[in-house]
């Protein structure tokens, strides 16, 4: 309920209400700040691709969720097109995200690049989305992904990955992110556009289908 009365005005992503801040949902983003993409980030698709989607995301947003989805399904149709996920928790909705961002990490640890797309999408898959995930769930999809779990769980314990999950806010507040989901499209490493929640299919690959 919470949610809703935040999100209301704006069915197409969670947007904290901050008027010293932009709305995710501008179309202005001449002057937001790309961390460049580097070996550290989540890649999906060909690193070399000439486009790439970066986006900023909360595993309990529910918005995300569904633009998970979504790009999943764009990468299935644009061998050209890779995605970036950085972590953009947003802690005044989301209680929750921060440590299930900490939790793919954990997962990254054990299995690299493979285990963290693995395990984020178990995430994605089960939450029912605004704080609803059980935090059983996590040790429970860490398992289900073939990770080990008492390894994972001293990881997710342990708090290691904190300074980095904060690292990728710190990134989203320069890239003007102040809602979930917000996506930028690069061109062989130039910023060229971006996409404002939780677009449908459609409207993603009509954006990318514009790129020259």
């Amino acid at each position: 309920i919470a949610g809703a009365v935040l999100l209301k005005g704006n069915t197409k992503g969670a947007v904290v209400q901050n008027a010293a801040a932009p709305t995710a949902n501008t179309a202005d983003f001449s002057d937001a700040i790309i961390e460049p993409i580097n070996a550290k980030d989540h890649i999906l698709g060909d690193k070399n691709a000439k486009i790439v989607v970066v986006e900023y995301s909360d595993i309990e947003c529910p918005f995300c969720k569904v633009f998970h989805a979504t790009m999943h399904t764009v990468l299935k149709q644009r061998s050209d097109v890779a995605w970036v996920f950085r972590h953009y928790p947003i802690a005044q909705l989301h209680s929750k995200a921060s440590h299930e961002a900490e939790a793919t990490e954990c997962a990254y640890e054990q299995g690299g690049n493979e285990a963290f797309w693995k395990y984020i999408d178990r995430l994605f898959e089960i939450t029912p989305s605004n704080n609803g995930l059980e935090e059983k769930e996590l040790t429970n999809s860490a398992q289900f992904t073939g990770l080990n779990t008492s390894s994972f769980y001293t990881c997710l314990q342990s708090g290691k990955y904190k300074d980095q999950i904060q690292n990728d806010i710190d990134k989203g507040v320069k890239a003007k992110v102040n809602g979930t989901p917000t996506s930028y499209v690069l061109v062989n490493g130039k910023l060229v556009g971006n996409i404002p929640g939780a677009q449908p299919l459609e409207e993603v690959i009509k954006r990318l289908n514009a790129i020259k």
